[in-house]
């Protein structure tokens, strides 16, 4: 009985480390503003044809012989840009709070867990969508937002493994 309880307080430590509340607050607050960012920008109010009212003026401004066709690409690169972001800071968010200030070196278990979270919430962010009459629900957007979350967590461990090995993390 007592290599059970040993071995499932070794887990939780392992997966959850304890932290009070403070500690929870400065390491998750940060993702679940993100999430709500993210969802936030799922929203009509950033449709194509809402974000083309932006941002094909300043192509145009500082491009006045781009055609139309060119603004439409570009406009189009920003958007899938947008998504790489969004991601890639959700996903350093996420590796910030799974790691929680440990010195620890399990950098594959917080990425894997990064990594998870960003990839099912990318496709509830596109399930959503699906629901929103000015938006498209895309799978190819799911794999902007997983490309954003995976160099997210390549930046993540290459920092953690530098400032691991300086000493200072």
């Amino acid at each position: 009985m007592e290599s059970v309880r040993i071995a499932q307080s070794t887990t939780e430590n392992y997966w959850f480390p304890k932290m009070n509340i403070t500690q929870k607050f400065k390491y998750w607050l940060p993702v679940i503003l993100a999430m709500v960012f993210i969802y936030w920008m799922s929203t009509g109010g950033f449709s194509s044809s809402s974000t083309s009212r932006i941002i094909e003026p300043i192509i145009r401004f500082f491009a006045p012989s781009v055609s139309r066709k060119q603004i439409l690409m570009i406009h189009g690169v920003i958007r899938k840009l947008a998504h790489v972001t969004e991601y890639f800071i959700f996903g350093m968010l996420l590796f910030r709070a799974f790691r929680a200030g440990s010195r620890e070196r399990r950098w594959w278990t917080w990425g894997l867990s990064s990594l998870a979270v960003v990839l099912l919430y990318a496709a509830g962010d596109e399930m959503h969508q699906y629901f929103v009459s000015t938006r498209t629900a895309s799978l190819a957007d799911v794999g902007f937002d997983t490309l954003g979350g995976i160099l997210a967590q390549y930046a993540s461990i290459v920092w953690y493994r530098q400032h691991r090995a300086d000493g200072d993390t």
